[in-house]
């Protein structure tokens, strides 16, 4: 599983991206809200982690950026406390949201916890249309329970 880390801080990014790395998780780091945007456009994480004061795009830019296209989730881990950053973020389409410092046992169980609702990026779609199905991942079409072809 990838994710994608974009924080301004680079003892931060360095922590996290050691410690994602030792749990199994392929990490790509950004410095800043571009740079968080390129990245995620390029390597399709299946979650993006991101502060909200970075430099050349701010946080809710970036969210708003990655919902134009990208249903990866975002979880949003900022030293900012207050109720309005928190509710701006989440109305931009962030996901969740962790306030610095954090336990990095609840970081990790908030990972497993956006990661586990959303399907694989290996999952494709059966399509339906009227008898005829079309299975995208096995590559077989189906007419009236019967396979064509």
């Amino acid at each position: 599983m990838k994710i994608l880390v974009a924080d301004d801080d680079p003892q931060f990014l360095r922590a996290l991206r050691i410690t994602l790395a030792a749990k199994g998780y392929e990490v790509v780091v950004a410095a800043d809200g571009r740079q968080a945007l390129s990245l995620a456009i390029d390597e399709r994480p299946d979650l993006v982690m991101l502060d909200l004061g970075m430099p050349r795009l701010d946080g809710v830019a970036v969210i708003e950026g990655l919902r134009g296209w990208s249903a990866a989730p975002v979880l949003v881990v900022s030293g900012r406390t207050g109720a309005a950053d928190k509710v701006q973020a989440l109305d931009a389409g962030a996901d969740d949201y962790v306030t610095k410092p954090f336990a990095m046992d609840e970081l990790l169980a908030r990972i497993r916890a956006l990661t586990r609702r959303v399907p694989g990026q290996d999952a494709e779609p059966v399509v339906v249309f009227g008898d005829v199905t079309v299975d995208l991942a096995a590559h077989a079409v189906e007419r009236a329970g019967s396979a064509c072809g």
